[in-house]
């Protein structure tokens, strides 16, 4: 399951799905919902590998921009409500410059609070180039100041083009290689940069073997981090079958309402 925390005309994900469901605006972040609702809201497409799933905002871009949460443990309780067992939750804001804003601002940050959810890996993702890993490096010292867990961070670098990788990009992942748990290369796909996720059986075989290469890092990283197997992630309470929303549960923050499953 992939959630797609970015706003609408920012994200590329709505264009890729070739089955859509209800989609985000189907689940308010105000209301309970239930599992049902959770799975119909859910689009989806071929994948290497199987079907994947996404919940994302395809409404014309007519129709304005949803008020997404901001805080993840609404996204938490979104993807523990649909009862899946893995989530990526693709973030879209500057890491470094959030870590920095917060820790001048003296308060918990968007960054911290995804590294404080039951279970999570942080995947740092960058260009393999010079001024993409100088970015990615400045992202990881603020990350180090700040704290977070870069023992399991994952660090991903994908190659703009055909060729041999920078050897200011090789120096890089050999220093960050100490630092977090893996850093894993992904080579240049001309069909990626055309088409995005559009095709994703064009895919090139080293690209799939890179992207599954990714997956098992960030399991290694969670059985390193909490033991293997997994024990069972924290799951928001649920609301009984006859209860109706209450003024009271409106008033709350989003990330203590509870969600009917």
């Amino acid at each position: 399951m992939v959630l797609d925390t970015a706003p609408r005309l920012a994200s590329p994900w709505p264009s890729w799905p070739s089955q859509k469901g209800a989609g985000l605006a189907a689940l308010p972040p105000d209301q309970p919902f239930t599992r049902v609702q959770a799975h119909a809201a859910v689009s989806g497409f071929s994948g290497p590998g199987g079907p994947w799933s996404v919940l994302t905002d395809h409404q014309d871009w007519h129709q304005g921009q949803l008020a997404l949460p901001s805080d993840p443990a609404a996204w938490y309780q979104l993807a523990a409500g649909g009862g899946w067992q893995i989530v990526v939750a693709d973030t879209a804001y500057p890491i470094a410059h959030e870590i920095v804003t917060s820790r001048a601002s003296g308060r918990t940050g968007l960054t911290a609070a995804w590294c404080s959810q039951p279970f999570a890996v942080p995947v740092l993702c960058a260009l393999a180039t010079g001024p993409g890993v100088a970015a990615l490096q400045t992202a990881v010292k603020a990350a180090s100041a700040e704290g977070l867990p870069l023992q399991r961070a994952i660090v991903v670098l994908t190659a703009p083009g055909e060729g041999r990788i920078p050897p200011s990009v090789r120096a890089a992942a050999t220093m960050l290689q100490s630092l977090v748990s893996a850093v894993v290369n992904v080579p240049f796909d001309p069909h990626i940069r055309n088409h995005g996720l559009a095709e994703t059986h064009r895919l090139g075989r080293r690209t799939v073997e890179a992207g599954a290469n990714v997956v098992a890092a960030v399991l290694t990283a969670a059985h390193q981090s909490w033991g293997q197997p997994l024990p069972p992630a924290a799951a928001p309470a649920a609301l009984p079958a006859d209860s109706s929303v209450t003024p009271d549960l409106l008033a709350r923050p989003v990330s203590e309402r509870v969600l009917t499953t």
